[in-house]
């Protein structure tokens, strides 16, 4: 009998090595997809995912007030920048593969899966381009320290999952809307392609996942007769730690489903 979605999820999660794991997350997004095409969609099951995914030797993580911070100006500054956009990227992988495996016993539109396997593709794919972008510049995933702080929304919301969807693409992820432009920038004044091109891809998609994580969000809410605002307001200030940070890209915030009155308020001035 084939693997169910959220078994093969777990697999995801226990590939340590970042080209193994991403390589295993196409295939498995592959199979999904292709077993949706056939009509015959392989079963969500349930299954029971490590509370940490497992990771390489390298890097070395570290409390984020421990990582060191470079100039993004400088050589060794651009490549600090691309080593923790790769952190990222390897993190979210796991972060969408482990929602489909953590949440398998909540009953969701099959819509949920697709949208959730297409991310961890689409997030294996960003942190192959960045680790391209670092080879070609003499350095490597691994070779510099990276926060270990990353998880930690994961494991705050493990048997929660409106806080999941609320922490993650709907604060974290959009903060990646707000930062990517002025990256690209950076990139673009030292004329390395490359970074760009991949800089452009991520920060396209990553509206995508934002929108994900607002449609079911905002589903879940309206199946249980919620006011999805003071929901999303009260698990930001449950499992964030800290307010969130102005300034915000509200164009594409919005494209993604956010509406400012979500996330103004719980800045520093807004009553946090």
């Amino acid at each position: 009998m084939p693997k169910t979605l959220t078994e093969l999820a777990t697999e995801v999660l226990n590939s340590a090595d970042g080209r193994e794991k991403t390589a295993l997350s196409h295939r498995h997004a592959a199979a999904w997809f292709a077993s949706r095409k056939r009509g015959e969609p392989l079963r969500i099951g349930t299954a029971t995912p490590p509370l940490r995914p497992a990771r390489p030797a390298k890097p070395e993580l570290k409390d984020p007030r421990d990582v060191p911070k470079r100039k993004p100006g400088s050589p060794q500054g651009r490549i600090a920048l691309l080593h923790a956009v790769a952190h990222i990227e390897l993190n979210a992988v796991d972060l969408h593969w482990d929602i489909i495996a953590r949440f398998g016993h909540i009953p969701m539109p099959l819509g949920f899966y697709d949208d959730w396997v297409k991310s961890a593709d689409e997030e294996s794919k960003h942190f192959n381009l960045v680790c391209d972008c670092l080879d070609s510049l003499g350095s490597d995933y691994g070779d510099l320290p990276a926060h270990a702080g990353m998880w930690r929304a994961a494991e705050d919301t493990v048997d929660d999952i409106l806080g999941r969807l609320a922490v993650v693409p709907m604060v974290l992820e959009a903060r990646g809307l707000d930062v990517t432009p002025g990256m690209i920038e950076i990139f673009r004044k030292a004329d390395i392609k490359n970074a760009v091109d991949a800089l452009n891809i991520i920060y396209a998609e990553e509206v995508g996942h934002v929108a994900y994580g607002s449609k079911w969000f905002n589903f879940l809410c309206g199946r249980d007769n919620l006011d999805p605002k003071d929901v999303f307001h009260s698990l930001v200030r449950k499992y964030f730690h800290g307010p969130l940070k102005p300034p915000f890209n509200e164009e594409k915030r919005a494209e993604a489903g956010l509406p400012p009155d979500f996330y103004w308020p719980l800045t520093e001035g807004g009553n946090f």
